[in-house]
């Protein structure tokens, strides 16, 4: 079964590895006919924004989603960052497990959406931490 897309004008995402943007056109179909890795824009983390553990996290996981090529790089990558946010955050390890769970099983856009809350969580704790230091 396709897949059908509506890109508004300037909207970017990710198709089998490929960035397509859409230009000036008010409204652009795309109609995907074969399973392929898709991230639209508001999926995609760039590097620059990569700026946190968790995001690294979802950085890497974006990566593996759309370069099998070098998922062994990937995978490296993603263990040492998740191994890294377990000592810091020890109550993530339910959340870690079942984002593992999805990796183990090359379902990398369910792991992405996993990463979100990962994420969420991240920065629920960050606002703790600052709103607790602006009290002092």
């Amino acid at each position: 079964m396709a897949l059908k897309i509506t890109l508004k004008t300037g909207e970017r995402m990710i198709i089998g590895g490929a960035v397509v943007t859409n230009g000036s056109v008010s409204a652009c179909d795309l109609i995907i006919e074969n399973k392929v890795p898709i991230l639209r824009q508001k999926d995609i983390l760039s590097e620059e924004k990569a700026d946190s553990p968790c995001r690294r996290v979802y950085y890497a996981i974006q990566l593996m989603y759309i370069d099998e090529g070098n998922l062994a790089e990937y995978h490296k990558l993603y263990w040492d960052l998740v191994r890294d946010v377990v000592r810091a955050a020890p109550n993530t390890v339910a959340l870690i497990d079942s984002i593992n769970e999805q990796i183990l099983q090359r379902r990398y856009y369910q792991a992405l959406k996993l990463t979100r809350r990962l994420i969420d969580y991240e920065q629920e704790a960050i606002e703790r931490v600052s709103g607790s230091v602006k009290g002092i």
